[in-house]
């Protein structure tokens, strides 16, 4: 008497009469499957058109995702390839200009004067 002999449900008829033949009350005949009502014709429907649109928005996703990516490569090669102007020793040690939190001024750049008023106006 082996292992599997002394499982609960088992008879000791092998293969041929055990727990893998198949049961005697099944027809021996083709199983006809009956038509699916309209509920289940409804469900599947459903089931299919929610399924292709979570795929389109997934496609849309990864498309619009793989344009971004693609945008923002082309802007650091644009940005890369142009030439810089020479700055002064003071706007290259600027921390705020190399983080880009403030903008980089030309190095000749002045700051504007307002204009004097004009003469023409209201005399008192």
């Amino acid at each position: 008497m082996g292992f599997f002999d002394k499982i609960p449900g088992r008879d000791n008829r092998g293969f041929a009469g055990g727990a893998f033949a198949p049961a005697e009350s099944a027809p021996a005949g083709p199983v006809h499957l009956k038509a699916p009502n309209t509920r289940e014709l409804r469900t599947q429907a459903v089931h299919r058109l929610q399924v292709g649109l979570f795929g389109l928005a997934g496609m849309l996703l990864l498309v619009s995702l793989a344009n971004v990516i693609m945008d923002r490569a082309q802007q650091i090669d644009a940005t890369a390839a142009m030439p810089t102007a020479s700055a002064s020793a003071a706007q290259a040690n600027d921390p705020l200009v190399d983080m880009g939190v403030a903008p980089e001024l030309p190095v000749g750049a002045k700051t504007p004067t307002p204009s004097p008023a004009p003469k023409g106006g209201q005399n008192h």
